[in-house]
This record gives structure tokens, C-alpha cells and sequence, in this order.
């Protein structure tokens, strides 16, 4: 690790709520996004009221908060920022994140007194580059995902006097930081080193594989009717006549360009000592579980490394029971290539836990726990509820509803419930169920299916 410094650990703040659950989870620094000008707009809720609610109760607790305006703009948007960005430099935010080069003109020279962080959509990959928007005046870089920790390593060599910020977790598409690699995949040349081939334009036919031919002949269809094509489909590049790359579509799509999310608590320590300073958390869409609990992970993964202390596996359980479409470290220590990609599925699935509870309140008079339902509980369930230090367990003895009956199973997105409990777990105790064991997980993911699984 690096000896000067304790890296920042920054989680995402997709809304007001969930920036609480990120700081109370251990997060030194908060990035939230202003709905027209960052790349996440979906479950957004800053308004300028929430954002100024959000930076004032962020500051309260020491912590910064930094604004994602990460947008390369069209000419109609050009006014309407600068507008926007007077309104949100007023808030005192402790930095924007940005990446259009004349966005950042605009604001280096508008709101001198705000320092600008490089977006990770500039794809910043060599040193030069990083020279660059150190003497534009931007003062940190969020660097490219596609980076090894050597190349890393030099940037902060040669560029000593800018701060250095990456990704270590969260999800992660074939696009790598913004750039296309579908012909990096498709015939080994790089267009993030000029050599580009166009083969997102290329002609591909759909096929079959020959298996069968009364079984091809049943599978014909005379027009798309809404019907997926089997699992033995594939695609093909005319040019390049036998070479099959396999598809398999769900009502979700298909899956050729599907990544695996990263996972890089394993390495935080060759990160750091590479140079980087700021360790960064994906997720701004994602839920207060998912913030809370891959914050927590890393806090104390974080902190085990200050105190010296061996990397404890269970941070990298604790991140496996998360929804996830599988892990890969990603390019830190080579190429992952296939391994890299996820051709079985194209959402998230809970492997061993599912979140039940959040936003907990207790009532010390009739000891109950009283939480904002998520998915489904029944009387009978061993609940494991979390805090942003301990993790305790409970078997749910009774459930009570806000109409004050008690019931054998309630459902999520039906209001709050509650569950006798002996002590106050504090607002952000998170509960969740077990589902399975990791080997039980490790056989749904193969396919296998356990005995009582539906």
C-alpha cells in the first residue's frame, strides 16, 4: 500500500437515500449524478433541493460529495449547462466530474473554485495524456478501466502531481471504459490502438447448427413473430465463412456482448501502490443494499490493509452473496479475454443471499423492528441483519403488518413490517435472507438444480 496516504473509498450515490446508506457503510466520498448531464438519469432523485439536502448532510459527517456532469454535450445542450452549472457550483460541491474537454473549458474558468475530476469516459490511458489534463487544471483522473497495474504505475511516475482514481468494483460492459472492443474480440485488433476494423458494420447472418434437420425444419420461421432462437443459433461474419460465434436470447437479448461486473478487492493493495488514491465503487442505479454491503467489503478491506493486517476472504464472500453477473478482476493483472465475459446470462443473480429489509426503525416499547419490506419473508426464517459493523442473526418469530396483523408470509412492495427483536440495530440495519450455500450457488450457476428449488 501506498505509505503516504489511506486511499479514498468512493460509493455511488444514485439517490439521496442511498448516499445515506453509503456513508453510514464506511464510504469516505459520495458521487451523485445531475439528471440531465451525467450518464445515469434512471432512479436519479437530485433535484436541486435533495442535491443541497444531499451535500449538507454529506459535509455534516466530514465526508465529500462529488457531482457527476460527465455528459459530451450537443450544441443545444451548451447553454442549458452553463445554466446548471452555476446553479450546482452554489451548492459547494467538492468536485465535478467531467469529461467533455469544452465543458470543462467552461467550468475551469467559470468555477476556478471547484476542482474538476476526469471522467473516466476521457479514456486517459497513457501518461501524456494525463500531463495533459493536469495542465488544462483538472486535478484528479478517473483512469480507464482498460489500464494494467504497470501502465498505472507510470502514469503516477511521470505525472506525480495528479491524483489517480479507479474503478474496483461494480459492473463493467464490453465497451471498456466508454471504447468498443467488438473487433478486439472478433479478430485480435485493437481500436483503442488505431486499429479498428468496422466490425460493429460488418454483414453477419443468423444460423443454425446442422444437428438435425427435422428439428432446423421445425425450428423455421417465415417471419419474426417474437420468437427467441434456440440455444444452438450463432452468428457468422460472411468474411470469415466457419467461424461460429455462438448466441443464446432470452426475453432480455442476447448474450455475445455481455461482461462479467469487476471485483478488485483481492488487489487493492498493488492498486495502491501503483499510485492510486481513490478506490471507486459502480452503482449509482443499483439499490441501498448493494451500496451499503459492497461499501462495507471494502471499508474493511481498506482498513485491514492500513493496519497491516492479511487480506480477510470473508470481504470477498461477503461480495460474492451480492447480486452480481459473475466476477473478473478485469485488466489490472492481464487480458481476461473470454474470461472476462458472461455467456449464460445477462442479469444479476442472488447466489446465496436476498435482501428482505431496509430503513429500519425500532420501537423499544413493544420491542419490535419495524422495516421497509423488499422481497418475500415467512414466519420461520433465519434473518441475518446487518450493520455497518456487526452481523447478527434472527429467527423470525412473528410478522406483523402496519395494520397491526400478524401473518404467516408477507410480500415485498407491500409497506412496512415488523419483527420482534431485542435491541435497536440502529436506522440502517439491513436484513436478508439465505438462500443457498456458495457450493450450493456454484451448482445453480453450472446448472445443476437443488433438491427443493423452484
Amino acid at each position: 500500500m501506498n505509505s503516504t496516504q489511506i486511499p479514498e473509498l468512493l460509493s455511488p450515490a444514485g439517490t439521496f437515500s442511498k448516499l445515506k446508506y453509503a456513508l453510514a457503510y464506511g464510504a469516505d466520498a459520495v458521487y451523485a449524478g445531475v439528471p440531465k448531464f451525467s450518464l445515469r438519469t434512471r432512479e436519479n432523485d437530485f433535484v436541486k433541493q435533495t442535491l443541497k439536502a444531499g451535500i449538507d448532510y454529506t459535509h455534516r459527517r466530514g465526508k465529500k460529495l462529488y457531482l457527476t456532469l460527465n455528459i459530451f454535450a450537443h450544441n443545444v445542450k451548451i447553454d442549458a449547462f452553463v445554466k446548471e452549472l452555476d446553479k450546482v457550483a452554489a451548492l459547494n460541491p467538492d468536485a465535478l466530474i467531467m469529461a467533455d474537454p469544452g465543458l470543462i473549458n467552461i467550468a475551469l474558468k467559470r468555477v476556478p473554485q471547484i476542482p474538476i475530476h476526469l471522467s473516466t469516459q476521457a479514456n486517459v490511458t497513457n501518461w501524456t495524456s494525463a500531463a495533459f489534463w493536469r495542465d488544462i487544471g483538472v486535478s484528479r483522473i478517473i483512469l480507464s478501466r482498460e489500464l494494467r497495474l504497470p501502465e498505472i504505475a507510470e502514469i503516477h511516475l511521470r505525472v506525480p502531481d495528479v491524483e489517480l482514481e479507479t474503478f474496483v468494483h461494480g459492473a463493467i460492459c464490453i465497451a471498456y471504459s466508454g471504447r468498443c472492443l467488438i473487433t478486439n474480440y472478433l479478430n485480435h485488433r485493437d481500436a483503442n490502438q488505431g486499429t479498428c476494423t468496422n466490425s460493429c458494420r460488418w454483414k453477419y447472418r443468423l444460423g443454425v447448427e446442422q444437428g438435425s434437420l427435422i428439428n432446423t425444419e421445425k425450428e423455421q420461421i417465415s417471419r419474426f413473430d417474437g420468437t427467441h432462437p434456440a440455444e444452438s443459433y450463432f452468428v457468422e461474419e460472411p468474411e470469415r465463412s466457419g467461424e461460429h460465434f455462438p448466441i443464446s436470447e432470452d426475453d432480455s437479448g442476447t448474450y455475445l456482448f455481455n461482461a462479467r461486473d469487476l471485483c478488485a478487492v483481492e488487489l487493492l493493495d498493488q492498486i495502491s501502490s501503483a499510485g492510486v488514491m481513490s478506490f471507486k465503487i459502480e452503482g449509482r442505479t443499483k439499490s441501498e443494499y448493494y451500496a451499503a454491503l459492497t461499501t462495507r467489503a471494502y471499508r474493511k478491506a481498506i482498513d485491514d490493509l492500513a493496519s497491516h493486517r492479511p487480506f480477510d476472504t470473508q470481504n470477498l464472500q461477503d461480495l460474492l452473496a451480492l447480486s452480481n453477473r459473475g466476477y473478473t478482476t478485469g485488466f489490472y493483472t492481464r487480458n481476461p479475454r473470454e474470461y472476462g465475459e458472461n455467456y449464460h446470462d445477462a442479469r444479476s443473480i442472488e447466489l446465496t443471499h436476498k435482501a428482505v429489509g431496509i430503513n429500519a426503525e425500532y420501537d423499544s416499547g413493544s420491542g419490535l423492528l419495524w422495516f421497509e419490506l423488499k422481497n418475500r419473508l415467512e414466519k420461520g426464517t433465519l434473518l441475518e441483519i446487518i450493520t455497518p459493523t456487526e452481523l447478527q442473526q434472527t429467527t423470525v418469530k412473528e410478522i406483523v403488518t402496519e395494520k397491526s396483523a400478524k401473518v404467516e408470509v408477507a410480500h415485498g412492495g407491500t409497506g412496512r413490517v415488523a419483527i420482534p427483536y431485542g435491541a435497536d440495530p440502529g436506522p440502517f440495519a439491513i436484513l436478508r435472507r439465505k438462500l443457498y450455500s456458495q457450493e450450493q450457488a456454484q451448482l445453480i450457476k453450472s446448472g445443476i438444480r437443488i433438491a427443493g428449488d423452484s
